[in-house]
């Protein structure tokens, strides 16, 4: 098996001494895993920060064996992890690409709506500008694995916005994250606090 394609990167743990594990969401192939040679070394770690963009290449001699996985970078998020309401951000939506989304599915629409809700967290003067994206991936991760869900309007004062992302929390929560034994919604929580901290 062999594939090259443009990534996002959404997950990594350390494996050995040097590698990793890595999740990045393709628009392509859905979610991929691969093993990391060097990782952790100071050439690779800053290409493995979650939501950055990269050239990844995956290969692998049988359908039972762990991939290899080759990362470029293409485009880094990792100024806006000094940030931390971007940060959280950022993890969030990248966390739970890595945790719901099976492997080699392909969901384009996914992909698309994480690069522009990336795109945007990364841009937008304030949080107002990404918010009502945010609850609309979560949303559309519940329809696309089958659970349904209203699309969020896409306007309101900013009470009405942290209402639907309240909302979409405690969906996800029962829905798609109530039997992890990882606590995956600590990184969304984190996210809330700073984000209330704005109406506050």
């Amino acid at each position: 098996m062999q594939i090259r394609a443009p990534a996002i990167v959404c997950a990594s743990r350390p494996h050995g001494e040097t590698a990793a594990i890595a999740r990045v969401l393709t628009r392509e192939y859905g979610l991929l895993a691969g093993y990391v040679a060097g990782a952790r070394g100071r050439k690779l770690r800053p290409v493995l920060i979650p939501g950055n963009l990269v050239s990844a290449d995956l290969a692998a001699r049988s359908a039972s064996q762990l991939p290899f996985l080759k990362l470029e970078l293409v485009q880094s998020r990792g100024p806006w992890l000094t940030e931390p309401l971007p940060a959280s951000a950022i993890q969030w939506a990248t966390t739970l690409a890595a945790t719901v989304l099976p492997e080699h599915n392909p969901y384009p629409a996914l992909h698309d709506t994480l690069n522009a809700l990336l795109e945007a967290i990364c841009n937008a003067p304030s949080a107002r500008g990404w918010a009502l994206a945010m609850a609309k991936f979560e949303t559309l991760v519940m329809r696309d694995l089958g659970y349904g869900g209203d699309m969020p309007p896409m306007a309101g004062d900013w009470a009405a916005i942290m209402d639907v992302l309240e909302r979409s929390g405690r969906q996800l929560s029962r829905r798609l994250l109530a039997d992890r034994r990882t606590n995956v919604m600590g990184a969304r929580e984190l996210m809330m606090q700073r984000l209330a901290r704005i109406a506050g």
